[in-house]
């Protein structure tokens, strides 16, 4: 079954939702770009995205940050910006309010920006790293934003460690870098042991993230998908609602709670 947005409601797609939402034992969700486009962050594979004007081979892989860490820096200092400036948006505050009634155990997000953080949800698995952290890479010193902005003068110049002068580095995974093996095992298990997951602006083109809903499937779990535009993925879900998640999920998370009998 699937629905657009705007029409959702009459064919009773977000009221379908809302049903396998009460009827889950556990819910996770899996979220993408797509729910942070809304936030006024551009897609990185989008037309106008980040890697459009700046080759990931050149500027996004960790070799390359290694060699010339200059390069990510130049690249930071348009991307740091958007993403200080981006607000959670209602498809934010939607999942928080199912964490907040026990119905959503957690978010597993290959975004960046730290905005369902900001929403309120609490459990939170990062499966790309954040922005707002950094290491150095000899002393492995911990970092924050603020100080890494002071460090390279607002995104200007390469920061170095004070301590040391090693090279800090964000803690967002580049391309050749593996992903935290702790973040990815915990976000297995979570979609291997429930019976539904949110899938929420993802393409499901890149992996391993885009694993995870089989492992639901496999799990015998259902999924339902929101996405702004159809999918090569879309056979895989129980249930697709297409449109805009800043309004789909607030409109499920809304029937939900008058099917539960939540205030």
């Amino acid at each position: 079954m699937s629905g657009n947005c705007e029409e959702s409601l009459v064919e009773g797609v977000v009221e379908a939702a809302a049903v396998m939402i009460m009827e889950a034992r556990q819910v996770v969700c899996l979220t993408g770009a797509g729910i942070s486009v809304e936030s006024g962050i551009p897609d990185f594979r989008s037309p106008g995205g980040l890697w459009t004007k700046y080759d990931p081979l050149l500027y996004g892989t960790y070799e390359s940050f290694v060699r010339h860490p200059e390069r990510f820096w130049e690249m930071a200092k348009e991307l740091n910006p958007t993403l200080e400036r981006a607000e959670p948006n209602p498809a934010h505050y939607a999942l928080a309010e199912l964490e907040r009634m026990g119905k959503c155990r957690a978010v597993i997000t290959q975004n960046i920006d730290h905005l369902h953080q900001r929403a309120g949800s609490q459990v939170v698995l990062e499966l790309h790293g954040t922005h707002r952290t950094g290491h150095c890479m000899k002393c492995r010193r911990l970092f924050t934003l603020e100080e890494m902005k002071e460090l390279s003068q607002d995104n200007t110049r390469v920061p170095y460690c004070p301590d040391d002068g090693g090279l800090i580095k964000p803690d967002v995974v580049l391309f050749g870098e593996p992903l935290d093996s702790r973040v990815l095992a915990r976000a297995a298990q979570l979609a291997s042991t429930s019976d539904l997951m949110l899938v929420v602006g993802c393409s499901l083109e890149v992996y391993p993230a885009a694993a995870l809903p089989e492992y639901t499937k496999r799990g015998g779990g259902r999924l339902i998908f929101f996405n702004k535009v159809s999918t090569y993925h879309d056979d895989l879900a129980d249930l697709v609602c297409l449109g805009s998640a800043g309004r789909t999920l607030p409109a499920v998370v809304e029937a939900y709670k008058r099917l539960a009998g939540h205030s």
